[in-house]
């Protein structure tokens, strides 16, 4: 009876383990969660928290009247000190988030490190990088947490133990590839972009099997001869005409599209592509794809035969906008070109688009018939110059009017957050030749251009429709950041300087402040866990944006990062 009795426990005790470990992967984060994610305000299971990308929570626990009130929980350091760009996902109680050199699962109440995963990278990975050695967010579905390398390569992890349950190589980084793009999960296909637009690589967008890592397919963002778009090229230029796509796409679950912006040409001398008459498509654009093939539904091109490197890649945020008295499905973007658009997502038909910061010398305006920029003379003459004798100043810059860093949209009140660039560029065009594993802009970039009577960029709110500003806050050292707003009227960004902030969503006032150590470059997010709302942030710059800002002080600030959490008081 003792055997018997004894048997019986142990049969027990087998099927109490296998159900809980079960139930643990279970409860990581469905298909279904994904989907829900910017409904519940609970966990944080998507890139932009939500597939609209609006980075706006619905919980008001923390909120403008006791915001002041917030204090830290925790911190810890992430042993790093290369740029913390990224944005966590928090999915049961657990924080997980990705740094350059390895992956961390963190529990979200008392800040302890449930594992970390180290990469291993080659000793030569870096020779050909461009713009900052960076990761910027995770993918999660059914147990497994998925991430790309700088080795251009994306990885799987086991949530509950980081252990690696697959790698796959997406392209040769010797050719100038490399990843630092959050992956996306849609219609149950992992979707990645590819960086290296500066090196004269040939764009494109990936489809993969989630539980295995094989691809399923590949959109190239340059188009070849005898497909759509490749009469828009010359000669063979396509192969080297970058269009890389290193911002994750929106998801629109009942349309079942996808959007996904691309970057600059490669080089960035228009000429070089073929100047005014050739628009090389898909360059600087928004693609409309299905998740399932990664079939083209329709492409709107924000700066054909791009001239200066307005990268189309900024985040498209799905929002229902009231347009002359009638619910659109609307996809804005504030482009880096200076223009805030409004595209109907259905069918990419544009609704409005109108300049958003001070000074758009490179365009006159956008043609509402055509969708397309209407030249400035300036423009029309470099898109025909290969080689220039002197440099002009263009506005904005090639860091353009506002930066990668995600705006956010409450819907609530139909505004939009954006941290703002307010500065130009000397630009001059130059003869290059590609070389394997070599910058190839075909220009002499020699530098940013400050009106010093001015501020360097604005904390804006601004009405999509109108283009025009609710509020304004002058910065003078510009923010890159990401913005997150409240249902509580916050909104939260982070300075270079070190100050992680919260802004009254009506009025701009500064409400509260807090010093983390090191310059926000992240995406913060806020959850809840047991009815309590919690906010966490990323610090650390290591040191690549002082060179952006041109701004003395920042070569003062530390440069450690660490991971943040804040809450009121018990």
């Amino acid at each position: 009876m003792m055997m018997r009795n004894k048997l019986l426990g142990l049969a027990l005790v087998a099927s109490l383990t296998a159900a809980f470990s079960g139930s643990a992967v279970a409860a990581g984060v469905s298909a279904n969660d994904l989907i829900n994610d910017a409904k519940t305000g609970g966990d944080v299971t998507t890139y932009g928290m939500g597939y609209g990308q609006q980075r706006f929570s619905k919980l008001n626990q923390i909120n403008r009247g006791n915001v002041k009130k917030l204090v830290p929980k925790w911190n810890l350091s992430l042993d790093s000190n290369q740029p913390q760009s990224q944005q966590p996902l928090l999915i049961d109680g657990v924080l997980y988030l990705p740094t350059v050199n390895a992956t961390l699962a963190v529990d979200a109440i008392t800040g302890k490190q449930l594992w970390k995963t180290p990469l291993d990278l080659p000793e030569d990975v870096y020779n050909a990088v461009c713009c900052g050695n960076h990761n910027r967010g995770l993918a999660a579905v059914d147990g497994l947490l998925f991430r790309t390398v700088i080795d251009a390569s994306i990885i799987a992890l086991d949530m509950k133990t980081g252990k690696q349950v697959w790698k796959t190589a997406v392209e040769d980084y010797k050719q100038g590839y490399s990843l630092t793009v959050a992956p996306l999960i849609a219609d149950g296909v992992l979707i990645s972009g590819i960086s290296g637009g500066e090196y004269g690589i040939r764009g494109f967008i990936d489809g993969y099997d989630p539980k295995t890592g094989s691809r399923l397919w590949r959109k190239f963002t340059t188009a070849a001869p005898g497909e759509p778009g490749g009469d828009t090229w010359p000669g063979d230029t396509y192969k080297r005409g970058g269009g890389s796509t290193w911002i994750t796409g929106s998801y629109d679950p009942e349309l079942n599209l996808v959007y996904w912006g691309t970057g600059n040409g490669g080089p960035w001398n228009p000429a070089f592509r073929g100047g005014a008459s050739m628009d090389n498509k898909y360059i600087s654009s928004v693609l409309a794809l299905r998740p399932k093939t990664g079939e083209l539904v329709w492409h709107y091109q924000f700066s054909p035969n791009d001239a200066y490197d307005y990268d189309g890649v900024n985040e498209n945020v799905l929002a229902d906008i009231k347009v002359g008295g009638k619910v659109r499905k609307a996809m804005i973007h504030a482009d880096r070109n200076g223009f805030f658009y409004v595209i109907d997502r259905t069918n990419g038909e544009l609704i409005a688009a109108n300049k958003f910061v001070d000074r758009v010398d490179w365009a006159k305006g956008i043609d509402l018939k055509t969708g397309r920029p209407i030249d400035s003379e300036m423009t029309a003459r470099h898109r025909k110059t290969l080689v220039m004798e002197k440099a002009d100043e263009v506005w904005p810059s090639a860091l353009g009017g506002k930066n990668w860093s995600p705006m956010a949209y409450n819907p609530d009140s139909n505004t939009a957050f954006v941290n703002t660039l307010n500065f130009g560029m000397a630009y001059r065009t130059v003869e290059q030749e590609w070389k394997r594993g070599t910058f190839y802009i075909g220009m002499d970039f020699t530098g940013f251009v400050f009106d010093s009577k001015q501020p360097r960029g604005y904390l804006q709110a601004i009405d999509p429709i109108s283009g025009k500003n609710k509020w304004r806050v002058p910065l003078a050292i510009p923010q890159f950041a990401g913005v997150m707003a409240t249902k509580g009227g916050l909104v939260f960004t982070g300075a270079m300087t070190g100050e992680f902030i919260a802004y009254d969503d009506q009025t701009g006032k500064k409400l509260w402040e807090f010093q983390t150590g090191s310059g926000l470059v992240s995406m913060p997010i806020t959850w809840e866990k047991d009815g309590k709302q919690y906010v966490t942030v990323t610090s650390g710059t290591g040191g690549v944006y002082a060179l952006y800002s041109g701004d003395e002080r920042l070569k003062n600030v530390p440069t450690g990062s660490s991971i943040w959490t804040f809450a009121l008081p018990n």
